[in-house]
């Protein structure tokens, strides 16, 4: 038997060129084709045809280029020799880089839920618009944030949520010019660039357009939406000369709406500069009051209008600032709530209150209950809530302390009831509706609600024998209270013609407010001077001494 031929050179060469999985392609000096291996002739004789176009460089070249739904890279190789000239042109196929790249690219710069340009691509665009300005060139900056997005989010659901921000971004897309750039740079943040403008009202006459646009119902899964948006506006060169500054300012006009009237359009002003700048100070001092434990307590009885005996206290929340002087809670807490620093100073105040009881046991009875408020972020905050109530839980007190909380945090989608509650019940804990009647009160949620107190606003109480209509609204709070097991607490009591109807008309017992005694430390309560005790109906020429502590307040 003979031995195996070996193979040529030649022959071993072709078999390597035939089975490369890199196309190869050799065209004569004329163009025409004289090789082309398997993986070349795989695309297609158009393709090799279109390759000949490119082999007539007498240089080395690259490039990148689509064949079909390909995407390859084709390099050319001039070669001269002494037999004559020829091109050797290799292609690959990066269809799956090009792909991944594309793909890296998109979540790099474009925001996966809307399509928009997200924070970084806006800020190289806008970065380019700046460096090719020239003098007399005006656009402006608008920052757009959603009013009241967390709520929709809770009650519609996520998704709905979801929806809602791609419908908005629709809507707020299809009234732009080519030359206008819109990007979501956070959960529920838009930022707009309107480049050109003539004139600061020509800014505000299309950011106006566009709010009012997106205060027009959505229909999102069934549900007809309705939503708002605050929209802060600065303009180059106006404002400032950089990103930065623009987008600060921006921001600085949209908070302003905010806090006045949200769903509305602000353009910055300089007394906006000064304001965010004494909020930042404000921040900055709030920070390290948490951090040195400034916080205080004050408090307030709840009272038996009918036996004068103290039932509970009120825990109200003071800072003492670094001057020594005590700061209401109207001054700071909303700032709190709104940077997440509530959390740590609703903790200090639960240490602080422990620590006070054998002094509150002393000066209001061992058996009052003790209330603490609880923001309504808070309530539905399931680890905070959790953390909350273990720490209450420790203590061994848990069962003479009632939470106070808002409406809003009852109708979250469900997530107090479901999750919160049943670790408030299982440390013996109560819970009590506050401010009931100016937030999102229906009479159908509230038949859902599993709450033991129901304090009734002070806008129901203030002059509430000088107001028939409120008096209609108050018996029917009042039933409503009662038939659901509730105790029912009138708030914000500071007349005596106030309490002389609440004991004619109604059949509410207990109540608070300044009538009875005003927020005091208890270092403070000692020193008050008291009233009179020798008449339980003073008559109105006593008033300037009502808001006295009584003597008359004793324990329950």
């Amino acid at each position: 038997m003979s031995a195996p031929t070996s193979p040529t050179p030649q022959t071993l060469l072709e078999a390597v060129i035939q089975t490369l999985p890199v196309g190869v392609v050799v065209f004569d000096e004329q163009g025409g084709c004289t090789l082309a291996n398997a993986a070349a002739r795989a695309l297609g004789d158009s393709a090799v045809h279109a390759l000949a176009a490119a082999a007539g460089s007498s240089r080395e070249a690259a490039h990148v280029e689509a064949i079909g739904d390909r995407v390859v890279e084709v390099r050319t190789h001039p070669v001269t020799e002494d037999h004559g000239s020829f091109t050797l042109t290799t292609v690959t196929d990066v269809t799956r880089h090009h792909r991944i790249q594309r793909e890296l690219i998109t979540k790099a710069f474009i925001d996966a839920l809307t399509g928009l340009p997200n924070r970084t691509m806006f800020e190289q665009s806008i970065g380019e618009v700046l460096a090719g300005s020239r003098p007399g060139d005006r656009f402006a900056l608008a920052f757009i944030d959603l009013d009241n997005f967390k709520h929709i989010n809770d009650y519609y659901s996520h998704a709905a949520g979801d929806a809602l921000l791609r419908k908005m971004s629709d809507r707020i897309r299809a009234t732009l010019r080519p030359s206008d750039l819109l990007a979501r740079i956070g959960g529920d943040e838009f930022v707009l660039l309107l480049d050109p403008v003539l004139d600061p009202d020509d800014a505000l006459a299309a950011v106006r357009a566009i709010s009012e646009r997106l205060k027009q119902p959505f229909f999102i899964d069934g549900h007809e939406i309705f939503a708002s948006a605050s929209i802060g506006v600065s303009l180059f060169p106006d404002h400032g000369d950089t990103y930065e500054v623009l987008a600060r300012q921006a921001d600085n006009a949209m908070y302003r709406v905010k806090g006045e009237l949200k769903g509305g359009v602000s353009l910055f002003d300089d007394a906006m500069s000064q304001a965010a700048t004494a909020r930042m100070a404000v921040e900055q001092r709030l920070r390290l009051a948490i951090r040195d434990r400034c916080f205080c307590c004050a408090f307030q009885p709840k009272v038996d209008m009918r036996t004068h005996a103290v039932t509970g206290v009120e825990v109200l929340l003071r800072w003492r600032d670094e001057l020594g002087m005590i700061q209401a809670p109207g001054d700071f807490i909303a700032l709190a709530i709104e940077l997440g620093l509530i959390n740590e100073i609703t903790l200090q105040v639960l240490a602080e209150t422990v620590r006070s009881m054998p002094d509150i046991d002393e000066v209001f009875g061992p058996d009052v209950t003790v209330s603490l408020n609880i923001a309504a972020k808070q309530a539905c905050d399931v680890p905070f809530m959790t953390a909350f109530c273990a720490s209450l839980g420790e203590t061994g007190l848990a069962e003479r302390f009632v939470l106070e909380l808002t409406e809003e945090a009852f109708f979250t989608a469900g997530r107090f009831q479901r999750d919160v509650l049943p670790r408030i019940r299982a440390i013996g804990a109560r819970v009590s509706i506050d401010d009931f009647g100016v937030g999102y009160s229906s009479l159908s949620a509230l038949a859902d609600i599993t709450a033991d107190e129901l304090k009734i606003d002070r806008s129901f109480i203030t002059d509430i024998d000088k107001r028939p209509r409120s008096q209609i609204v108050l018996k029917a709070i009042e039933s409503l209270g009662a038939a659901l097991g509730m105790s029912v607490v009138a708030e914000g009591v500071e007349t005596y013609e106030e309490v002389a109807y609440l004991l004619g008309a109604t059949q509410i017992r207990c109540a608070q407010g300044y009538y009875f005694a005003r927020p005091l430390l208890l270092d403070q309560i000692g020193q008050v001077e008291p009233r009179l005790s020798g008449s339980r109906h003073p008559s109105p020429r006593s008033r300037a001494s009502e808001l006295r502590m009584p003597s008359l307040l004793r324990r329950a």
